[in-house]
């Protein structure tokens, strides 16, 4: 089975790709990582004009989803240009409210969903499968957490802690806080929303490698050793080849998966994304040299950034495990 966008998902693409490239996500980046996040902000503004939150919300809480596809689309952008923020979060905290809905507690959606949709609330969240830090919790509007198959809207967060990737700060919500919704229905829109963050986390991985490749590529037609570019050695070009091999083979896995959202499908596109993004960030870092271990070098927001999203939701061997069970 072949996975290709159509001609309107790839224009989507493209304008996201050419409003982000003049939007600054880079200053965003850094000054979000020392706790500024107005630059931030208004790129999350753009995104919303052009309905990147929208996607996943269902018209009848003024979204135009759910569009899976579409939205793996939009987060293989924001990984290309390094956005900062909980976006991922957002995508998956719009979801379990709409699945919720779907099971008859509609409340917690009508209340939420319009403002995540719009742009106008961020959201972050804790999910049992997640672990016990929200990402920007510091930054977010609104904190949800799901606990022993409570939802509950958190009233803070405690101390706020940096991670690999300093755009990634992590705080463990406050306990207690209103109560939204418990019962079987939190449980089972929790395992839906943790699926769409994975497959969010996915694209974004994937978008992070393809920057990082770029980038490389470009710095060794530049560096030049021994009277020649680098990157006209062979095994330079090895290299390159072998990371653009398994970014590509990651993709059709992101948006096979996005279409079917079968367990195994979203398993295996999280762990071959999130290995393929890490592969290119070893192969960046050594191909840029000593350059590529400084912070105030640009590349360094996105190596940290495949760290980081490697582990993000569930690492390698959690995914290779769920797709284990639902082969076996």
């Amino acid at each position: 089975m072949r996975f290709l966008l159509d001609d309107e998902q790839r224009e989507f693409a493209r304008s996201l790709d050419a409003m982000l490239s003049a939007a600054g996500t880079v200053a965003a980046t850094r000054a979000w990582g020392l706790g500024d996040p107005t630059r931030g902000r208004a790129v999350w503004a753009r995104l919303a004009d052009a309905g990147v939150f929208a996607l996943p919300v269902p018209a009848e809480y003024e979204g135009v989803g759910p569009l899976r596809v579409e939205t793996a689309v939009a987060f293989v952008e924001l990984g290309r240009h390094a956005v900062p923020g909980p976006a991922v979060e957002t995508v998956a905290a719009a979801v379990l409210l709409a699945h919720l809905a779907e099971e008859g507690e509609r409340e917690p959606a009508k209340r939420f969903l319009p403002s995540l949709a719009s742009g106008a609330a961020s959201a972050t969240l804790t999910l049992p499968d997640g672990g016990p830090l929200a990402l920007d919790a510091d930054a977010a509007d609104l904190i949800l957490t799901v606990t022993d198959g409570e939802l509950r809207l958190a009233p803070g967060h405690a101390r706020v802690r940096r991670s690999l990737d300093p755009a990634r700060r992590l705080a463990a919500p406050l306990p207690g806080g209103e109560l939204l919704a418990a019962g079987h229905a939190v449980t089972a829109a929790a395992r839906r929303a943790s699926d769409w963050a994975a497959l969010a986390t996915a694209a974004q991985s994937l978008g992070v490698g393809l920057a990082l490749l770029d980038r490389t590529v470009a710095y060794v037609k530049q560096r030049a050793q021994f009277g020649a570019p680098i990157g006209t050695f062979q095994a330079v070009k090895h290299r390159l080849a072998d990371v653009l091999l398994r970014l590509e083979f990651a993709r059709p896995l992101v948006f096979g998966a996005a279409t079917t959202m079968a367990p195994a499908d979203v398993a295996a596109a999280k762990v071959t994304a999130g290995e393929a993004a890490y592969g290119a960030a070893r192969a960046a870092l050594q191909l840029h040299g000593a350059i590529g271990y400084t912070a105030e070098f640009d590349l360094s927001l996105w190596l940290t950034k495949a760290r980081a999203l490697r582990g993000a939701w569930g690492g390698p061997e959690v995914w290779r495990g769920r797709v284990l069970d639902a082969r076996g």
